[in-house]
């Protein structure tokens, strides 16, 4: 009788088992479903344009033509014969290396002024952050080459004072400088990260540095920045990769002149693969920037432990 019963608890048990195996597996049949429209969008939209990309880089494709296999011979001439490849990357790296800090500096700035409870304060905010909406426009590249053109807006103001003619985007020294101030007026998404970043320190630590004497800058050096540099890096990665792709500005504004001192990386890659129908050449260029800009990451990562402060990191000091 034990036997028989010990069999029958058995076959009880395994039915249970099987019962619940269905029930999980129609679960997880029913959650595919449900992700199957961001799933096969991911996959068409973006997983096979990029592995189609990969293999268009080992290729010499003019879109007019079938692909034919070069192998590596698109990289060696990206880094051995193509002066324009350097001229263009170097450009990049300078309007990365001025355009990043400028933008995580004054949006920090005007996030620290705007982290007050004051009258029409939300009217202020959306004012300051409604030029990133449309900060990445053609509208807005178009109005700011009309701003700094020769008879332009900026120079209507400057003759006031005597200062006539100025040649900011047809002047090879300064034709950059226009493209960093415009990348650095959209600073409105980065701005409003940084204020609700703000908005989480706790209050508390204020109120014990004020009781410890502590003054408004000592403050902000031992209290905001500490607290505020999780914030700071993700805005920091977030712009090294934003700024590595900018294009709409140097095409729409100087299409790349004077003399290439805005021909930032974007306008070359486009160029190889729009203007010469060189679309292997340019899948090549697009791998390159990609190793790129995730080598910066990584050292981005990597020195971060010795500056960015976690509060439930286990020694209470830099993030690991």
């Amino acid at each position: 009788m034990n036997g028989v019963a010990a069999q029958s608890n058995v076959a009880q048990a395994v039915k249970e088992t099987t019962r619940k195996r269905v029930r999980r597996s129609g679960t997880h049949l029913a959650g595919y479903i449900f992700i199957s429209p961001w799933l096969i969008g991911f996959i068409l939209l973006t997983l096979w344009p990029i592995a189609q990309s990969f293999y268009l880089s080992f290729t010499e494709y003019s879109l007019l033509e079938q692909p034919v296999w070069t192998g590596v011979s698109n990289y060696t001439a990206i880094f051995t014969n193509d002066a324009t490849f350097t001229k263009s990357l170097a450009v990049t790296f300078i309007f990365v290396l001025f355009s990043v800090p400028l933008k995580l500096f004054f949006s920090l700035l005007v996030a620290v002024a705007l982290n007050k409870n004051i009258r029409g304060m939300n009217l202020y905010r959306t004012a300051i952050y409604f030029p990133s909406l449309i900060g990445g426009s053609i509208a807005v590249a178009a109005l700011w080459r009309n701003m700094f053109g020769v008879d332009g807006y900026i120079n209507q103001v400057l003759a006031w004072f005597g200062i006539h003619g100025i040649g900011w985007i047809s002047n090879p020294h300064t034709s950059l400088g226009t493209l960093i101030l415009l990348n650095t007026w959209q600073f409105g998404s980065t701005m409003v990260i940084f204020l609700a970043g703000l908005k989480q320190i706790p209050q508390e630590l204020y109120e014990s540095a004020s009781v410890d004497g502590a003054g408004k800058v000592r403050k902000f050096m031992n209290i905001t920045l500490p607290m505020l540099s999780p914030v700071m890096f993700f805005n920091l990665i977030l712009g090294i990769i934003g700024s590595f792709q900018t294009f709409t500005a140097a095409f729409i504004i100087t299409k790349g002149g004077p003399i290439n001192s805005t021909y930032v990386y974007a306008l070359f890659l486009y160029e190889k693969a729009f203007k010469h129908y060189q679309m292997g050449y340019a899948s090549a260029l697009a791998w390159v920037l990609l190793v790129i800009v995730g080598v910066l990451t990584a050292i981005n990562f990597f020195a971060s432990r010795y500056w960015v402060f976690y509060e439930s990191s286990a020694e209470g000091g830099k993030g690991k």
